[in-house]
């Protein structure tokens, strides 16, 4: 049985955050009540440390997990956002924007994907940062103005991966479920949130990272970041395929002793 849709209020609904939050406590109630076996998520607003009793059974193959320019039709894009106002909710996005662009103008937004979209042309900002996989998932593809390369921004831990959490008890339902599970998505994306994990992060933290095969070795790229973009490290490591589990540990250790430790004990306050 497929269970889709529950309407909340919208003082819920005016808070990402508490989006976030009030969907995975509903979930885990659903799941303790069984009244449902498998949740769909995107994997970047998982927490890095499981729900008790719960566990990511399976991720699909990795859409594009690049950050998305989207401008306002009236806007001319020049290659350079110094001086016009972007929009986005999220601290890493809006610290890696500030260190490409000391001087452009950052604003807060909340709501889904058409919200946004519809605050910007109704001139709330020039312009909007969103996962390129929600655009492409929701047939906006065609917005998309420009695509940052992971040189410009490092993605959030996950980002472009579906992932399906269901009961650890349950192994039916997860054979079926590993059944579709993508290997390959699957190892680059642990790296990711055991990095995440080792810098005590959070879904919230001005945190990027981003692992790809490369032939028979993954690389791992991070980055660290004050929220105004001043302060960062950026690090990578390489490590052979079938031995890469410590990867984003160790890159995440490395990291902290170079300055990282400092900059996010400014970011916790």
């Amino acid at each position: 049985m497929l269970r889709q849709k529950v309407t909340y209020s919208k003082t819920i609904l005016s808070s990402r955050l508490l989006i976030k939050g009030f969907l995975l406590k509903k979930s885990k109630k659903c799941f303790l009540k069984k009244k449902i076996d498998i949740a769909i998520h995107s994997l970047k607003d998982l927490p890095v440390d499981p729900i008790p009793g719960l566990e990511i059974s399976a991720v699909l193959e990795r859409d594009d997990p690049r950050d998305a320019l989207v401008l306002n039709p009236k806007i001319q894009f020049n290659n350079d956002l110094n001086n016009i106002t972007i929009s986005t909710s999220s601290n890493r996005r809006k610290s890696q924007l500030l260190k490409l662009y000391p001087e452009i103008k950052m604003k807060t937004i909340r709501g889904n994907v058409d919200t946004r979209i519809d605050k910007m042309e109704k001139g709330y900002c020039d312009g909007i940062i969103i996962s390129a996989a929600a655009l492409i998932r929701l047939g906006l593809q065609d917005r998309i103005t420009y695509l940052f390369d992971s040189e410009e921004m490092i993605c959030a831990p996950g980002q472009g991966t579906i992932a399906l959490e269901s009961r650890e008890e349950d192994k039916g339902i997860k054979k079926i479920v590993n059944s579709i599970n993508h290997k390959k998505t699957s190892i680059c994306v642990e790296i990711e949130r055991s990095f995440l994990k080792k810098l005590e992060g959070g879904c919230t933290a001005p945190i990027g990272a981003y692992a790809k095969v490369v032939e028979d070795k993954v690389l791992l790229k991070g980055i660290i970041s004050s929220i105004n973009g001043k302060k960062y490290i950026t690090n990578q490591a390489l490590s052979e395929y079938t031995n890469s589990n410590k990867l984003g540990i160790e890159l995440a250790k490395k990291m902290l002793l170079d300055g990282g430790d400092e900059i996010l004990s400014e970011v916790r306050g």
